[in-house]
């Protein structure tokens, strides 16, 4: 009995210290900035004026400083995003208020993984690095045509109906062939394109009618066979039996504002932390697209090809 009582006790305390450490997690800061554009300044509660730097947390007695042509993403703790492009001085606890702070367990675990990335001293290395010793692709390090596609353990999964295709060449300019085939080696699509990327459709352009979602890859310059991707070509295959992971991403796109840059990097977050590198890339690309005056939302893609090793940084 007494020992009974004991054990009530411990996981009383225990649940009781799990619930004060999330909420004093919680209320560790009202925003972080995952993206600044123009020279924005935060005036702390103490009345101390510092320029605002990404990945710099916001509390709630802070002053939000925007200058004329600025941008600024925040993300709540919450998990939520919000944008800033108008000039002026905005109270932080006001703009908190325009967060939907309403049931969002997808978006924080999510946002969470995005967060880490955002960590000053993390992203000041790699930063840092980048700044002086500038990156190279994988193509250029072995003089081949380099596919951003393979995970690190060589397999290429999707699940969105859209994927950008994109590879590195050692060449400066040229014209290449994307060849888009099945497991029975049937052409499905072929293109011509000067650039180092193209778009595909998976429910317009491209129908696998073998039934099992696997699409092989080929890209190849038009005029220099020797500059290639892998002469098999990269299988990609879309996942169609996983309707956990389809509910989760479903749920996830009805708390968020999917059109919208902060949108597309939460969802590039979902995609790489459950191995979904294509999707992420492409979401990443088209938060880019979105703001491509924005240099943090480069940097940031920047960091995952880098971690995710499509990409490597120079000797020093």
């Amino acid at each position: 009995m007494q020992q009974t009582m004991k054990r009530i006790i411990y996981c009383a305390f225990a649940l009781f210290f799990l619930v004060l450490t999330d909420s004093a997690l919680a209320q560790s800061f009202t925003f972080r900035v995952l993206a600044n554009k123009g020279e924005n300044k935060i005036k702390k509660s103490s009345g101390q004026v510092l320029p605002l730097r990404t990945g710099a947390t916001l509390m709630a007695g802070d002053q939000l400083i925007a200058i004329e042509g600025a941008y600024i993403g925040l993300m709540h703790n919450s998990g939520r995003t919000i944008e800033v492009r108008s000039a002026g001085t905005m109270n932080v606890a006001d703009l908190e208020r325009r967060v939907n702070t309403g049931s969002s367990s997808v978006t924080e675990r999510y946002a969470a993984h995005l967060n880490n990335k955002m960590d000053e001293e993390q992203s000041g290395t790699y930063r840092s690095r980048l700044a002086a010793t500038g990156a190279v692709s994988r193509a250029v390090a072995d003089g081949t045509l380099s596919l951003f596609l393979e995970n690190s353990d060589g397999s290429a999964k999707f699940l969105d109906d859209n994927a950008v295709i994109r590879w590195e060449s050692p060449k400066d300019s040229a014209t290449y062939i994307v060849t888009v085939t099945n497991l029975m080696d049937q052409v499905l699509l072929q293109v011509e394109t000067n650039e180092t990327s193209v778009a595909l459709d998976f429910n317009e352009q491209l129908q696998d009618d073998l039934g099992y979602g696997t699409f092989i890859i080929k890209v190849a310059d038009r005029d220099d066979e020797s500059i290639a991707s892998n002469q098999d070509g990269i299988a990609i295959k879309r996942i169609m039996d996983n309707p956990e992971l389809v509910e989760e991403l479903e749920n996830l796109k009805g708390e968020i504002a999917t059109d919208t840059p902060l949108g597309k990097l939460i969802l590039a977050s979902f995609y790489e932390e459950n191995g979904l590198l294509l999707d992420a890339l492409t979401q990443y690309e088209a938060a880019i697209e979105m703001a491509p005056d924005v240099p943090d939302f480069q940097e940031l893609y920047d960091n995952f090809l880098y971690v995710n090793g499509f990409i490597e940084l120079e000797e020093e």
